[in-house]
């Protein structure tokens, strides 16, 4: 047998590599799952269940959160599983790569900026000026910080709010005129 038969070709050991990453990214996920699972069905067990009210037991708040989070601890069980049956040479390594690569770093960024917007902006800011804030924000972020290529700054801040104006403006009076909701 030769030592040619033996070599793998580049695109044989990429994928290699990418199985071998994604069966830790697995591993990694199923922990999450089962985490979140666990803390839905704790929330869905301690709901009030009305029986003072006299409520049937089937149309208790927290019945349809409980079986999803049920079903989403058994998801987590079988894909954990799964992952750890299987050989992962290199696996933590190559996980530990991806979670720092550019895409990862933008996948990143959108959750801070989306968690900044829903968790800080939204309820201390008007809803139309955190809206206005978020999108200029996100514009900038993405088109002069992480774009590809990237674009000139001053040209982009201009872009960024004419769009923050506009969309602050649409969803505001989307919101309010046509679904009538009350915004903050």
């Amino acid at each position: 047998m030769s030592d040619d038969s033996l070599s793998t070709s580049p695109s044989e050991e990429a994928e290699a590599a990418a199985a071998s990453r994604m069966i830790r990214a697995d591993l990694v996920m199923a922990v999450v799952l089962i985490i979140l699972g666990a803390a839905i069905l704790y929330g869905s067990w301690t709901m009030p269940r009305l029986e003072l009210r006299r409520v049937h037991p089937l149309t208790v708040p927290g019945l349809v959160p409980g079986m999803l989070s049920f079903a989403l601890i058994i998801c987590g069980a079988i894909l954990g599983g799964r992952s750890v049956r299987r050989p992962a040479p290199g696996g933590w390594h190559l996980l530990g790569a991806a979670l720092l690569s550019q895409q990862a770093m933008r996948a990143g960024t959108v959750m801070v900026l989306a968690l900044i917007y829903s968790l800080i902006l939204v309820g201390t800011l008007p809803f139309w000026l955190a809206t206005g804030l978020f999108v200029f924000s996100f514009v900038v972020v993405f088109e002069a910080w992480l774009g590809v290529p990237r674009k000139p700054l001053v040209p982009t801040l201009a872009w960024a709010f004419g769009l923050a104006v506009v969309t602050a403006a649409a969803v505001t009076l989307v919101f309010e005129r046509a679904f009538l909701v009350r915004l903050p």
